[in-house]
């Protein structure tokens, strides 16, 4: 008698030795049978991460043992799992999604617990920041794996829990210039082209508590400090204001490394390894003066030419890093020309 398509899976899934077929295995098993017969699967993942001879898998699966559940099932697994170290990392979205803000003690408990690995904590102050909308994770990395134990604010997560566990208004997006919308200028168009791109970005993926992929407006006092350092031409100085990139990356085929364009916060600490030298606190040998570099792609430096700046703009120069010494060509001839490239490969 024939073995069941979803059995005979399951069988192989438990006998399998070898990560890589068990991968393709559990993928044919999600694909073919998730929807259909999603209970199912869900058993026999939860089966795994219980059972299952792979060790390092137990762990991996719970990410789909997570987007495959629904509200209000599988609480006592989710529970079980969050007492398991190799699980509980993953555990702590599955106790939200399962029981929603009845989780907020134990996973509280569990952040405030000196015995539990770091990056489980973190993951734990993580999602109940997120699923409450409170600012616990406000400024930092998107990865709660990359938190540092000072970064766990469990002052405010233990003050929260002492309040009764409020709802918080989520974090609000960053503040931008009007021009996006109604561009009018050459250089608001070339902004507003490429905030069109980082919108459809943001849209994909975004977490407000470290915004990224954003052109807004600068602070007063970043741009007093620039303001310290250089005189810009009137059309970059004016594009930092009121369109500065906050963490914007393009990824294209055109820079294929990714190129990281610097906003107001970030251009004086920009200069450090190219015209600075941090440590020793003086000018690097060899670099021109007159080059302020506004991006990097690879750590290859895009340079405005201040000396070279005329009816508001100046020309863009690029070169390729570790090659003994700078050699400059002309990669732009203004720098809204520059952002309209920028734009076209976002």
């Amino acid at each position: 008698m024939a073995v069941a398509p979803l059995a005979a899976l399951h069988r192989k899934l438990f006998d399998e030795t070898d990560g890589v077929k068990f991968s393709k295995l559990k993928d044919r098993l999600l694909t073919k049978h998730g929807a259909s017969e999603r209970l199912a699967v869900l058993a026999i993942l939860i089966c795994y991460a219980k059972e299952g001879q792979l060790l390092h898998w137990r762990a991996f699966l719970m990410t789909d043992i997570v987007q495959l559940a629904e509200a209000h099932e599988h609480a006592a697994f989710f529970a079980w799992a969050l007492a398991q170290p190799e699980l509980a990392y993953r555990a702590v979205d599955g106790m939200l999604k399962s029981i929603g803000k009845d989780a907020y003690a134990p996973l509280v408990a569990l952040a405030a617990s000196g015995a539990t690995r770091l990056e489980v904590r973190a993951r734990a102050v993580k999602s109940l920041a997120v699923f409450s909308r409170q600012p616990f994770d406000a400024g930092l990395p998107r990865d709660p794996g990359h938190w540092k134990a000072e970064q766990l604010r469990l002052d405010a997560v233990l003050a929260w829990q002492r309040d009764g566990y409020p709802d918080g208004a989520g974090h609000a997006a960053p503040a931008t210039h009007a021009a996006l919308d109604e561009p009018r200028t050459p250089l608001e168009k070339a902004a507003a082209k490429l905030e069109n791109k980082l919108a459809a970005r943001r849209r994909k993926e975004q977490d407000l508590a470290q915004p990224s992929n954003w052109l807004v407006i600068a602070s007063a006092a970043d741009m007093a400090g620039i303001a310290q350092h250089w005189t810009l031409p009137e059309h970059y100085r004016r594009f930092l204001a009121c369109h500065s990139p906050l963490r914007v990356q393009i990824d294209s085929q055109q820079y294929f490394q990714g190129l990281h364009l610097y906003g107001a916060a970030d251009l004086i600490k920009a200069q450090h390894g190219y015209a600075w030298n941090p440590v020793t606190q003086a000018p690097i040998a060899g670099w021109p003066d007159q080059y302020l570099v506004i991006a990097d792609a690879g750590a290859d430096p895009y340079c405005l030419d201040l000396g070279a700046a005329a009816n508001g703009d100046a020309p863009v120069y690029h070169a390729q890093h570790g090659m003994g010494t700078w050699r400059f060509e002309r990669h732009a001839d203004s720098f809204i020309d520059f952002l309209n490239e920028i734009a076209a490969a976002a």
